[in-house]
């Protein structure tokens, strides 16, 4: 499948044509309530030396000056989050339209790839099969196939969107409509799965000490984000549809580990296995996005080249760790307590 028609199948164009409508109604909701912001310091490396970059959707953008990550402060509490979440017109947007059209080619593209990385820590042993945990379930394709390929005795979905919540438990999955902060879980997880959600968040270090405090002695953490110092966000910058009003934290490489690392995890390992960096630029290009007198020569020879020299092109950031959607696996160690 060329890059192109990957986008296109999980982003469906007849689905996606009231989405950005119910996208707006989601920032003037924030917007309004901006009072209720409050500052906050680096989520990586908990710094306070922040240069400004821009602001976006209401949201003022920050670099770290230590990690280099970029956040958003001040920020929605919370609480403030947790309402949000809990009427997001955009949400249910996706639940009602973009996710029922694109749910295969999600299955196959994005959720299979994931699955085959935790069935291979259960064949290494470097996992038990009793409990996976999905935070941010989402449409629930994820727990199905873990579920579907009976991996775990017991898989569990947290979705904190109540109409979201309902379609997971449409598919028979165990469901908890509910933030993290509020989910006690009745057994430790062997794994925990969280896909684009820690950027979401008020205070990831918070999210991965529950992570933590949740999984069993030796058990994983399983995350997706964006990585902020990847080809597409670099080259797009504010443009880039990963700066929106509801990434808080665009974390890198480097800081993601950085926070796992300061929360007690071991055996970090980040990689970039993004697939669409080029495509997202090239359309960015082709739609007026951003004027190629703004990209450099070189990007705008590579853009036109044929497809085959693209996908080596892609395959060449995802393996060098270039890509701008990155994955993080981590353990928690079988002897030792939550960090600090």
């Amino acid at each position: 499948m060329a890059m192109s028609e990957r986008a296109a199948s999980i982003r469906p164009a007849a689905a996606m044509s009231g989405q950005r409508a119910a996208m707006q109604q989601d920032i003037r909701w924030l917007a309004a309530r901006r009072d209720q912001f409050v500052a906050v310091p680096c989520p990586a490396c908990d710094s306070a030396a922040a240069s400004q970059l821009y602001d976006k959707y209401h949201m003022t953008h920050v670099v770290c000056g230590q990690c280099q990550t970029q956040y958003v402060t001040p920020r929605p509490t919370a609480e403030l989050l947790r309402q949000f979440y809990a009427q997001s017109a955009n949400y249910d947007y996706w639940a009602e339209h973009v996710f029922p059209a694109s749910q295969e080619a999600r299955r196959k593209t994005l959720f299979q790839p994931r699955v085959d990385i935790v069935a291979s820590l259960l064949a290494e042993g470097a996992v038990q099969g009793h409990s996976l945990v999905e935070v941010g379930a989402g449409y629930g394709l994820f727990c199905e196939a873990v579920r579907e390929q009976e991996l775990f005795s017991h898989v569990t979905a947290v979705e904190p969107t109540p109409s979201l919540a309902e379609v997971c438990r449409q598919r028979g999955l165990e469901t908890l409509n509910a933030s993290y902060e509020d989910v006690r879980l009745d057994r430790p997880a062997d794994v925990i799965a969280a896909f684009e959600v820690i950027e979401h968040l008020f205070a990831p270090a918070h999210f991965l000490r529950w992570c933590y405090d949740a999984l069993r002695p030796g058990g994983w953490i399983f995350l997706t984000c964006p990585n902020i110092l990847g080809f597409e966000t670099l080259t797009l910058g504010q443009k880039s549809d990963t700066v929106d009003h509801e990434h808080l934290n665009l974390f890198n490489q480097h800081s993601i580990a950085l926070l796992a690392e300061r929360l007690g995890f071991t055996h970090i390992e980040v990689r970039t296995p993004g697939q669409l960096d080029i495509d997202i630029v090239r359309t960015a290009a082709q739609d007026g996005t951003i004027a190629p007198a703004d990209l450099p020569p070189f990007l705008t020879q590579l853009l036109a080249a044929k497809e085959q020299t693209l996908a080596a092109f892609q395959n060449f950031l995802a393996e060098a760790g270039l890509s701008s959607h990155m994955r993080l696996l981590a353990r928690r160690p079988a002897d030792k307590v939550a960090g600090p």
